[in-house]
């Protein structure tokens, strides 16, 4: 019985295209027009793409019934809400290229995927004619890996005339990673004193900041957290308040990690100082730890705020505080995001690089040394040492 269905556009063939072992390429029935995207609006490439009617179920006892929306419950815990958000979306790009050229999306088909990825890096496959970067189309091939997967028709990505082509587009195309620039504890300081101390908005803001910064957490842990364990059913982690700091469980990619987030130098700068006025102000003993606020800002409401929220409140902060001033201000727009506060934690930490690599839960020490390497730029001047 199937689980779930995927949208599929309802198109006649695919196009003939052979890589050769020594990687070069050759076409065959190529539908005409091809290398250039046909004119549609995107609400005209979206068109006729919603899923199907669910195929005929045979009638289930009520248990199995029952297991069964529990399978599609486990199904959609399989990966986060971004991820599968980024699938759809990625999907429904791939369907409306294929209907604009008259290809057929399914079954998986190793020659429409390769034109696919060529037409996302030459820019050709939607009609505001931007290339897609390197990590995108990778992204992309994932998602459509992934959702010919769910539907039992794998698709074997080292086939040479997806494999080969991309290997040619990164080659091509290939750029240094934008990394976002780190928030430094200056910074942060900066960034706090432009929230409203008197406000429940504004001492919510500032617990944000502080426990993201102090434990390295992605903006989506951050908003994941609750009060304690099992206290709702989409939460990612829970806190525990110990005389010495804060003590955060995290459920990640790899499984559950510990987070410790230790008492700051004062009051003004400590997150767990921080956190418990929050919570007492805003009487939060159960359930999300960061909420909206309602109305006039009076009243804290029960819903848990989203990750995006957390990436805005941190862009805002950094932009009143004037942080990297020396930008322009749309500069500093694309630079800063809730991944600023991870990297500000470990690109200023001065301690040994395992006790920072087990905080951020990297599965390896070079994703560390990445942002130690922006922290120990220049301590020690080569040129200088050889004389010069």
């Amino acid at each position: 019985m199937p689980l779930y269905h995927e949208m599929s556009p309802d198109a006649p063939r695919s196009p003939k295209f052979d890589v050769h072992q020594d990687g070069s390429a050759s076409r065959e029935n190529q539908p005409a027009g091809i290398d250039h995207v046909a004119s549609g609006t995107p609400a005209d490439a979206r068109s006729g793409l919603s899923s199907p009617p669910p195929a005929a179920e045979p009638d289930l006892p009520a248990h199995l019934e029952r297991l069964a929306d529990r399978a599609r419950d486990y199904v959609a815990a399989a990966s986060s809400a971004n991820t599968r958000r980024a699938y759809v979306s990625d999907w429904t790009h791939f369907a409306a290229w294929c209907r604009r050229h008259g290809l057929d999306a399914l079954p998986p088909d190793v020659q429409t995927i390769g034109l696919y990825i060529t037409a996302c890096a030459s820019g050709t496959a939607t009609a505001d004619r931007q290339p897609n970067s390197v990590a995108t189309i990778e992204r992309r091939l994932s998602a459509l890996t992934w959702t010919y997967a769910q539907r039992g028709t794998p698709l074997d990505r080292t086939d040479r005339h997806i494999a080969t082509v991309l290997a040619g587009i990164r080659n091509t195309h290939a750029a240094p990673p934008r990394q976002k620039e780190a928030v430094l504890p200056e910074d942060l300081i900066a960034m706090l004193e432009t929230l409203d101390r008197g406000s429940l908005r504004g001492l919510r803001d500032r617990a944000m900041l502080l426990v993201g910064f102090g434990g390295g957490l992605r903006r989506s842990e951050i908003v994941g957290l609750d009060c304690h364990r099992d206290d709702t059913e989409d939460g990612r982690g829970w806190i525990e308040i110990l005389d010495k700091g804060l003590i955060v469980m995290l459920r990640g990619k790899t499984g559950w990690r510990e987070v410790e987030i230790g008492r700051g130098s004062s009051d003004a700068t400590c997150p767990v100082v921080a956190l418990q006025t929050w919570l007492r102000l805003a009487r939060i003993g159960h359930g999300p730890l960061f909420r909206r606020i309602l109305g006039d800002g009076k009243d804290v409401g029960p819903d848990r705020l989203t990750d995006r929220q957390v990436a805005r409140l941190v862009k805002r902060a950094a932009l009143a505080a004037g942080v990297r001033g020396d930008l322009t201000e749309g500069e500093r727009e694309k630079r800063f995001a809730g991944h600023s506060l991870r990297a500000g934690l470990a690109s200023s930490a001065e301690v040994d690089e395992r006790y920072v690599q087990k905080q951020l839960g990297h599965a390896s020490a070079e994703m560390t040394r990445r942002y130690q390497r922006r922290r120990d730029r220049f301590r020690i001047n080569l040129t200088k040492a050889a004389g010069l």
